[in-house]
């Protein structure tokens, strides 16, 4: 960091959960512009290396680690590989995450929701607890988590997935208590972000992409660009007075998607 550029992360070494597309790519490119070496996480290891390569080429330090974070055993040896390659660690971010999106309640079964706790919370914690000795080493270190807009819903259908994240939620309050003041602990809520997911969704139904961006006030999905650069904030020494907080980035709820006025 310079003292002009408090946003900067020059010198900072971030573990990235889900860095091979998504939100997880757009918080990774973030970070590098912002100065920092990244380690980009995810079971798919085409998909780290492609982002990491790139990353390279364009003058940055990525490092790609595919790892299947569900598997606790081997999250030690990631944080010791990460940190070993990069030279610390200074920020965690669980991008990771997701479940089985939609189901009726009957069909839900208690193994899914198991599942969904595992991958979103369980995972989560196990990788940040094994990180704790290396951030404990970095002054201004600090835990990100991805949670998810749909927590504040009363959703049918979407229990697995809403209750792994709401959980997600209260771990993040959690974890920013018990590691304090060292650590710095936050969460980011995405809306409806502009993933390759989604698109696939949209660019064949309009009328969805039309009732999506209905939803948000900017009249807009959101690109996984403007989560990163909030994710850059709250790992920087800009936020260091922040933990514990839940940051919304959701282009402004609309509630039901209705305007019955017209914009100015």
């Amino acid at each position: 960091m310079t003292e002009s550029n408090p946003f900067a992360l020059t010198g900072k070494v971030a573990l990235i959960t889900g860095g091979g597309r998504g939100i997880g790519e757009g918080i990774a490119r973030a970070f590098v512009e912002a100065g920092a070496s990244v380690a980009l996480v995810a079971r798919t290891a085409e998909q780290v290396e492609s982002v990491a390569a790139d990353i390279n080429s364009s003058g940055g330090n990525a490092l790609a680690v595919p790892t299947d974070i569900t598997d606790l055993s081997v999250l030690p040896g990631l944080v010791e590989t990460v940190a070993g390659e990069l030279g610390g660690l200074d920020a965690v971010v669980n991008c990771a995450g997701g479940g089985d999106m939609w189901r009726a309640f009957l069909d839900n079964t208690a193994e899914e929701l198991e599942e969904a706790f595992h991958f979103n919370v369980t995972a989560p914690f196990a990788l940040v607890q094994a990180a704790v000795p290396h951030l404990l080493e970095r002054p201004g270190a600090s835990v990100l988590n991805i949670v998810s807009s749909a927590i504040e819903l009363q959703a049918r259908g979407h229990l697995s997935y809403d209750a792994a994240k709401g959980g997600l939620a209260y771990a993040t309050r959690s974890m920013a208590a018990s590691l304090g003041p060292k650590i710095r602990v936050n969460g980011i809520n995405p809306g409806i972000i502009e993933t390759e997911a989604m698109r696939a969704v949209t660019s064949s139904n309009p009328e969805i992409l039309q009732r999506l961006e209905g939803m948000a006030r900017m009249g807009r999905l959101g690109p996984p660009r403007d989560i990163g650069l909030a994710a850059v904030f709250l790992a920087s020494p800009a936020a260091s007075f922040i933990t514990g907080a839940m940051l919304d980035i959701t282009g402004g709820k609309v509630a039901g998607g209705a305007r019955p006025f017209p914009d100015l």
